[in-house]
Order: C-alpha cells, then sequence, then structure tokens
C-alpha cells in the first residue's frame, strides 16, 4: 500500500533544507529555498498537515551527556499472530530507552534500537521488557562499540 505524497520540487527543498537545520526561521528558509516568507510558510504547515513532517527534533550527542551503551536487539516470538505481535510492539513502545522498533522478515520478528547507561542498565530492561514477557522466546543482542555514521536525513 503506497501512502507516499505527490512532492514538488519546491517541497523538496523545503525539506531537505529543514533536514539539515530545523532551527531556521522561517524567513531565513524562504530565503534558502528562494520563495517568499508566506509561501514558504504555508507550505511548511501543508507538509506538516498531511503528515510529511512528523516532528522537528534536537538531535542529541550521546558521548556529550554521559556514559551510553547502544545494543542493536533481535527478538523472536512465540507466536507470531497480528495481535500477538501489535503487543508486543506496544510493550516495547512503552519503553524510553527503545529509540526504534523494526517488524523484519526474514529472520528475527523485530529488530530494536535501544540505549541506555552501561550493562547493568541493559540487564535491567532485558529483564522487564523480554524475560519477563511470555511471548518473547529468543533475544540475540549486538553492542556498538563504535559508531561510525548516523543520519536521520531521508533523501526526497
Amino acid at each position: 500500500m503506497d501512502q507516499s505524497i505527490p512532492l514538488d520540487d519546491l517541497d523538496r527543498r523545503i525539506l531537505n533544507a529543514l533536514q539539515q537545520d530545523a532551527a531556521l526561521t522561517n524567513a531565513e528558509l524562504a530565503q534558502l529555498v528562494h520563495v517568499s516568507a508566506p509561501t514558504c510558510l504555508r507550505r511548511v504547515k501543508q507538509l506538516r498537515d498531511c503528515g510529511v513532517i512528523e516532528r522537528l527534533v534536537a538531535i542529541v550527542a550521546p558521548d556529550k551527556v554521559g556514559p551510553q551503551l547502544t545494543a542493536i536487539v533481535e527478538i523472536t516470538l512465540d507466536v507470531q499472530a497480528a495481535d500477538r505481535m501489535a503487543e508486543f510492539e506496544a510493550h516495547v513502545a512503552a519503553e524510553p530507552a527503545v529509540l526504534q522498533c523494526y517488524r523484519v522478515s526474514p529472520g528475527p520478528d523485530f529488530v530494536l534500537i535501544v540505549q541506555v547507561t552501561d550493562m547493568p542498565a541493559y540487564h535491567a530492561l532485558a529483564h522487564r521488557l523480554f524475560t519477563s514477557h511470555a511471548n518473547v522466546r529468543n533475544v540475540k543482542a549486538y553492542f556498538s562499540t563504535h559508531r561510525s555514521k548516523f543520519e536521520t536525513r531521508i533523501a526526497v
């Protein structure tokens, strides 16, 4: 099911500029994408209203805010019925340390990106989310030793 929204050249210029720096004022953005400020404001509002722009955020450098441990976790469930998959997604979505959750195929049922302060914090999270969850059959975790690339920008 294709849910993409048709984007014109102006939409693409706006999205590329905002992905580089979402703190631009409307006047700065308008000048950068070569349109009037009212047109720019209207187009950004349209992109937000239709869900192309989900939210504007600040990206925090993990190494600047204290010790951080990133884990990539594969989860296999015992029962893969749609309601059980949705139940597990809701279970992990409520956990702030889970930054991303993907249903995947083939292989495990889910891949999670998890950020915690250290191994004891990961152990507590694993017990809270996986060990105590009756439908989790297998957990396999990989721990990042170095992040060589991190990008949030989507090519448009």
